[in-house]
C-alpha cells in the first residue's frame, strides 16, 4: 500500500523558541512517544501582542519555556486546536499567568455516544476539564496586533478539532489533522472517519502554502500531501473491504493483514482506525454487522 511522502526531519529544539515563519515561532514540548512524535508544537504568532497556539500539556519546563519566549510581550488570546491532554490542559496556567483569552471550538466531546456497554479507549487521553473563554465559529476571525487567525473546523480526530489559518499569508496551523510525519488517529467515538475525509477536502479547497501542525516538521505542499492522505485512506477503505470479502469477520484479523509492517506498539491505534473505516462503511450500506459497530463485532459483506 502506497502511502504520502511522509517526512521524519525535524529537530525539536525543546525549550528554545524556532522560527518557523514571519511573526512565527516554535516551541516544541518534550514529550516525545509513538503517537506524539517527537513532542508538541506550540506556536506564538505575532510581535509585541501574540497569540499562543496550543500550549500543551501539564509540564512545567515548557511553560517556563513558553514564559521566557513571552517575556516582555502581551499575550492576548490562546488558541486551542482540540481537547487531547497533549495539546489543552497548559492554558488554564497560561491564562492565569498572561490574563489572555482562551478560543476553541468547544469542550471536549465525542463524534457520537458511546453504545451500550462500550467504553471510550481515549477517555485518558481527552482534556474534559476545559471550556473556552470563546466558542469560535467555522470561518470566524480574531484578530490581534498585526494578526488575523480565522478557525477551520476540521472534526476527524476529535469532533471538536479546529486548523487556524493566518490570514493572508497562506499558513495554516493543522494541528492534528494534517501532519507531516504520520497519519492522523481517527479512533471512535472521539473521532470520525466521515467528519475526517470532509475535512480534508474542506482543506484542498483552500490555496494554502504551509502548514504547521501540531507534532513534526511543516508541510510544504499542503494540496499535493493531502491528495496523498486521501488516497491512503481510500486504499485503507479498499483494504478493509477486501479482508471482510476474503473471511475476516474480526478487527484483529483484519489489522495482522493490512498493519502487518506497522509497529506492533500501534496495533492498539489501528484497530480504532479499522473501526472508524467500518463504521464508515456502514453508513454507505457497504457492510453489516451484528449489532452496533465496536472493537469486538463481527463483520460481513453486504
Amino acid at each position: 500500500m502506497s502511502d504520502p511522502e511522509f517526512s521524519r526531519e525535524f529537530l525539536p529544539a525543546y525549550g528554545t523558541a524556532v522560527p518557523v515563519s514571519d511573526h512565527v515561532q516554535r516551541i516544541t514540548v518534550n514529550n516525545p512517544s509513538p503517537f506524539t512524535f517527537h513532542g508538541t508544537n506550540s506556536y506564538i504568532v505575532g510581535n509585541r501582542s501574540v497569540a499562543v497556539i496550543d500550549p500543551g500539556p501539564e509540564d512545567d519546563a515548557h511553560f517556563q519555556a513558553l514564559m521566557d519566549a513571552l517575556k516582555g510581550r502581551e499575550v492576548s488570546h490562546i488558541f486551542v486546536s482540540h481537547t487531547h491532554r497533549d495539546h489543552s490542559p497548559l492554558a488554564a496556567r497560561l491564562k492565569d499567568a498572561t490574563g489572555a483569552i482562551v478560543v476553541a471550538e468547544g469542550p471536549h466531546r465525542s463524534a457520537r455516544p458511546l453504545h451500550a456497554d462500550e467504553t471510550n479507549p481515549f477517555s485518558e487521553s481527552s482534556d474534559y476539564a476545559f471550556a473556552p473563554d470563546i466558542a469560535i465559529g467555522d470561518n470566524e476571525s480574531i484578530s490581534g496586533d498585526g494578526w488575523t487567525l480565522t478557525a477551520l473546523h476540521t472534526p476527524g480526530h476529535t469532533a471538536n478539532h479546529a486548523s487556524f489559518a493566518l490570514d493572508g499569508t497562506g499558513i495554516v496551523f493543522s494541528a492534528d489533522h494534517v501532519m507531516a510525519w504520520a497519519t492522523t488517529i481517527v479512533a471512535p467515538p472521539d473521532g470520525a472517519m466521515s467528519d475526517y475525509m470532509a475535512s480534508l477536502e474542506k482543506l484542498l479547497a483552500r490555496d494554502d502554502r504551509l502548514f504547521l501542525p501540531g507534532h513534526g516538521g511543516p508541510v510544504k505542499d499542503p494540496s499535493s500531501f493531502m491528495r496523498g492522505l486521501r488516497t491512503h485512506r481510500r486504499m485503507r477503505e479498499r483494504a478493509v473491504l477486501e479482508r471482510i470479502k476474503a473471511g475476516d469477520r474480526r478487527i484483529p484479523d483484519m489489522v495482522k493483514v493490512i498493519y502487518q509492517s506497522t509497529d506492533p506498539r500501534l496495533h492498539g491505534a489501528a484497530a480504532l482506525s479499522v473501526l472508524a473505516h467500518l463504521e464508515d462503511l456502514l453508513e454507505k450500506g457497504r457492510i453489516q454487522t451484528d449489532g452496533p459497530p465496536s472493537l469486538s463485532g463481527h463483520y460481513f459483506p453486504t
